[in-house]
């Protein structure tokens, strides 16, 4: 069995010094595959850091909406450079979240419309973070003629699953998979096509079942990947082949298999 981590960060404090060990216990629970992804300028540069360190590991760069208040014309600038970079293979985590910020939206429209252009400008998909904002999030990806990416751990119900499955985009599934009262998730799980299905961690957050509330690790991913499969009814083997290769095309990785 081959897994693919499709979002996750080795790039955070409680992770990046031990990224070598990670790395290798995951390759021991099969997830061969790992794309690391940043949200502000330091975590963009570790990723691409870790990326160049480690074979079959890959960097997902921008800025979370969290933090697009750094979003300044120097790190536009620098964001443009680093996306030229080979290891690079998809714009985010970008998008929307109003759980904390409930007024002051504007800025994170600006900088996630941003981005999406910077996505079509490289020809590079995105991966979107949506945190109580799927109804701004979908309606800007329409408006941009956004297709091509994937909602990273999506926990939203079947009918915005096929929302965002109708503007051609992926989801992936994290820890929250595993929760034994995620019904949103289970439903929407049920409901997706394994050629458009992907697994992640979203480390250290998020970890499965049965870790949920520890530290989260890329090797988990197996759990994530085996609660998915109970709930589709099928054998791991089988969505673990569907997600990694729905994550190698997704990132364009057929072509850097050698790095």
């Amino acid at each position: 069995m081959k897994i693919f981590d499709s979002h996750t960060h080795l790039n955070d404090d409680d992770l990046i010094q031990n990224a070598g060990g990670y790395v290798k216990h995951a390759k021991k629970l099969g997830v061969v595959q790992m794309n690391i992804a940043g949200s502000d300028a330091k975590m963009n540069a570790n990723a691409i850091k870790l990326a160049h360190q480690y074979n079959h590991v890959y960097a997902t760069i921008g800025f979370h909406p969290e933090s697009i208040y750094e979003y300044n014309d120097e790190q536009k600038e620098l964001l443009k450079h680093q996306l030229s970079d080979p290891k690079v293979v998809c714009i985010g985590e970008i998008g929307m979240d109003y759980h904390e910020n409930k007024t002051k939206h504007k800025p994170q429209k600006f900088g996630f419309r941003h981005q999406l252009e910077l996505a079509k400008e490289f020809d590079l998909p995105v991966q979107i973070h949506t945190r109580n904002a799927f109804s701004d999030t979908y309606q800007i990806l329409k408006d941009e003629n956004i297709h091509k990416g994937v909602i990273h751990s999506f926990n939203g119900n079947p009918e915005w699953l096929d929302k965002f499955l109708n503007l051609g985009f992926y989801v992936s599934y994290s820890g929250v998979a595993s929760f034994k009262n995620a019904h949103d998730v289970h439903a929407s799980i049920k409901r997706t096509p394994l050629d458009r299905m992907m697994v992640e961690t979203d480390a250290p957050c998020l970890a499965p079942v049965p870790f949920r509330g520890q530290q989260n690790e890329p090797a988990y991913t197996l759990y994530t990947l085996e609660a998915v499969a109970r709930y589709l009814d099928v054998n791991p083997d089988e969505v673990a082949k569907a997600t990694y290769q729905n994550a190698i095309n997704l990132f364009g990785l057929d072509r850097n298999e050698k790095n």
